[in-house]
């Protein structure tokens, strides 16, 4: 992983943009894939030494209009945003979008945290920290989860299992695609200069090698959280589950709620959960 990532991030997405996607003319001859450095900064308003000198390192603190620019320019989605503002906040030195990044991660709930899942039994739902361990859940999830060996581990880590149990590639059809979205958030995490996902990374390191490490070294992408999740369940078969991302009240623990992508799967979380048949309906992805 780069230590200049807000510069590493803008260079992998100046070469992802194609210069028809901005009404310019390719040329015949381009020694570098997707824009060049004049092209982008002609269509920022920005100077060409200026943004060699963001993607370079040499400096740290653009502002918010250089910021929005440069993401109109190389048409970011809103996750692509957030992500740019998230590394530029880091590499200025800001304080953190999370100023608990330098204690350990969260192990517990509230209360009222513990009263909504509650509430949601016997859906499959679940609190995770910043490690992307699993700190609590429904009755519901363990049954989801359970049984393909997620929750084996205290506490359980959804990384680790990722990237470390074998079980995972079966349980997860997309096995690929799941771990470039876990690599992500634990990559994000290590932007923050947090201690904790660093030991994890190099844990991960030595035991899943350039499964995990080719992810890390490979160009910075915000992590993103499919909306369907392909899962191959031992009693239900392959299931379809849309899941719903709910950030708890602080910044680092968020909650995810499982529901079912068609019929099929809603009918086999009933049976698996034991919910009354149709109260948990199918949503359309």
């Amino acid at each position: 992983m780069s230590d200049n990532e807000l510069g590493a991030f803008l260079r992998a997405r100046r070469e992802a943009v194609k210069p028809a996607d901005l009404g310019l003319p390719g040329g015949a001859r381009r020694r570098t894939p997707g824009l060049r450095r004049s092209e982008l900064a002609t269509v920022a308003g920005l100077s060409v030494e200026y943004l060699t000198r963001l993607e370079q390192g040499r400096d740290r603190n653009p502002s918010m209009q250089v910021l929005g620019a440069l993401a109109d320019a190389l048409r970011m989605t809103p996750e692509e945003r957030f992500h740019l503002r998230h590394l530029a906040k880091v590499t200025s030195g800001a304080v953190s979008l999370c100023p608990a990044a330098d204690e350990g991660p969260a192990r517990t709930v509230r209360a009222t945290v513990r009263a909504v899942l509650d509430r949601l039994e016997p859906a499959p739902a679940a609190v995770f920290n910043r490690l992307s361990e699993v700190i609590a859940h429904t009755t519901g999830y363990e049954r989801l989860y359970g049984p393909v060996g997620l929750l084996d581990e205290d506490p359980p880590n959804t990384i680790k299992y990722v990237f470390t149990d074998v079980r995972s590639r079966i349980a997860y059809p997309d096995w690929d695609r799941v771990a470039d979205e876990h690599a992500a958030a634990l990559r994000l995490e290590l932007t923050n200069g947090d201690d904790y996902a660093a030991e994890l990374a190099a844990e991960l390191e030595f035991a899943a090698g350039d499964a995990f490490t080719g992810r890390l070294s490979g160009p910075p992408v915000p992590p993103r959280t499919a909306p369907v999740e392909r899962l191959a369940h031992p009693e239900a078969g392959e299931l379809r589950l849309a899941r719903e991302v709910l950030v708890l009240e602080g910044c680092e623990e968020r909650m995810l709620v499982y529901l079912p992508a068609d019929a099929a799967t809603s009918a086999a979380l009933d049976r698996l959960t034991g919910r009354h048949p149709g109260a948990l309906r199918a949503v359309t992805a």
